[in-house]
């Protein structure tokens, strides 16, 4: 794989990593394709708008979105690209009132979000204290990946985010046996494992390397997932009630969302517990 070339000189204010609906143009009810499914009521080509989106860039049913068979909205998660892209990278300029930036704005879109998904992830791994040996490589990655959100949609474009994301996996795969060295017992490995369905109820999975496995529809209720490195979990429908994710490892607001826990569900302090979660 050929490397990139060097990122813009000029250093960017780090971006917000949080979505900020109000800054964006839409961009995921645009840029992104969706199949009719169980998280979404209709087909829509990628560059099509949703029929439910309005002219000034606000979602119809927002409200109604889980009632209405819209599910998969209420999980997807940009990490911040899409104000990022809006407001920086083309400095405002909404594909309504300027038709020409509507095709550059959908093709850096999804790189964007995964270049703030990669910063939401160091910036985890930057604030766990059993990372100190491969902080100074994060910190590293992190200058270069925040520089890469300031570039011009062009670049942009021709970035090999691939590369830049393998580079950055290692770090974090680093970070995670450091981490979770720090639980007791032997640690399960089910990184990619199929557990679709799979009755967990109530199982240690403390320090387990759950990265990429599929927990969809999985009973994880009162499970420990403390330490746990939830990197690319699938938790769609996962029962979570009565789980303990706090100290889990790279866990995202997108995974909390895609679940279903409870007020009984342990969750780390900087998450927010999704509202649709019922009571105990």
């Amino acid at each position: 794989m050929s490397a990139n070339p060097a990122p813009p000189a000029a250093t960017p204010a780090t971006p917000d990593l949080h979505a900020d609906c109000s800054n964006c143009f839409a961009l995921c009810c645009v840029a992104l394709p969706f199949a009719k499914s169980h998280d979404f009521a209709v087909n829509k080509a990628a560059g099509t708008p949703c029929t439910n989106l309005q002219q000034d860039f606000r979602c119809g049913i927002h409200t109604q979105l889980r009632d209405k068979g819209f599910q998969g909205c209420t999980v997807f998660d940009c990490f911040g690209a899409g104000q990022q892209v809006s407001q920086v990278t083309f400095a405002g300029r909404d594909w309504r009132t300027h038709p020409g930036t509507a095709g550059p704005m959908y093709e850096v879109f999804p790189v964007m979000r995964q270049l703030h998904e990669l910063l939401f992830y160091v910036t985890e791994a930057l604030a766990l204290p059993a990372a100190a040996p491969v902080q100074a490589e994060l910190r590293r990655v992190l200058a270069e990946t925040t520089q890469w959100t300031g570039a011009d949609a062009d670049a942009l474009a021709a970035l090999d985010v691939g590369a830049l994301r393998q580079k950055i996996n290692t770090l974090l795969l680093k970070t995670s046996e450091l981490v979770r060295a720090k639980a007791p017992g032997r640690k399960k490995n089910h990184r990619g494992a199929d557990l679709m369905g799979a009755r967990l109820a109530g199982a240690d999975l403390r320090g387990a390397n759950l990265r990429g496995a599929y927990l969809i529809a999985a009973d994880l209720s009162g499970a420990d997932l403390r330490l746990a490195d939830l990197i690319g979990a699938d938790f769609r429908d996962a029962d979570l009630r009565g789980a303990d994710l706090r100290d889990a490892v790279f866990l995202t607001q997108a995974q909390l969302n895609a679940g279903r826990g409870d007020a009984t569900t342990k969750i780390p302090a900087t998450l927010t517990r999704p509202a649709h979660w019922s009571a105990p």
